[in-house]
């Protein structure tokens, strides 16, 4: 048992903790979302909704965009946008909505996704810079 805990904080200590996020790369992150999804004063719903207060929003919240069933399923179970919630979309959306219609292959680098994140953190419902 001894030997588990030490070879496991071994590793904690080996894995490179992630920088702090960094809102500007997340600014420019987000251009990879403009095509679907809008944020900020003004956003309206794309092919996507808007993403403003996102973070930390029920699952589908926006009111009259067409969610696709995991989405609403997801909603009446009372789920959030975590943090957390939002980075494994972000990493690979059919993982955490596999009947979700969003066609997007993901962000697979850990520290882009958390800049993201750090970015629309920022708005909120309103689309105003909290």
């Amino acid at each position: 048992m001894t030997r588990l805990l030490l070879v496991s904080l071994a590793l904690l200590c080996a894995t490179p903790a992630l920088a702090d996020p960094d809102i500007a790369k997340g600014e420019k992150a987000f251009m990879k979302c403009m095509a679907c999804h809008a944020v900020g004063p003004g956003a309206k719903p794309k092919v996507g909704p808007p993403l403003n207060g996102i973070v930390g929003a029920k699952w589908a919240q926006y009111p009259g965009f067409v969610y696709s069933d995991d989405l609403k399923a997801g909603a009446a179970e009372g789920k959030v946008w975590d943090e957390a919630t939002l980075d494994a979309y972000l990493a690979n959306p059919k993982a955490v909505a596999p009947g979700g219609r969003m066609a997007f292959f993901g962000i697979k680098p850990a520290n882009e996704r958390a800049d993201l994140i750090a970015y629309l953190k920022q708005f909120d419902a309103a689309g105003e810079k909290k």
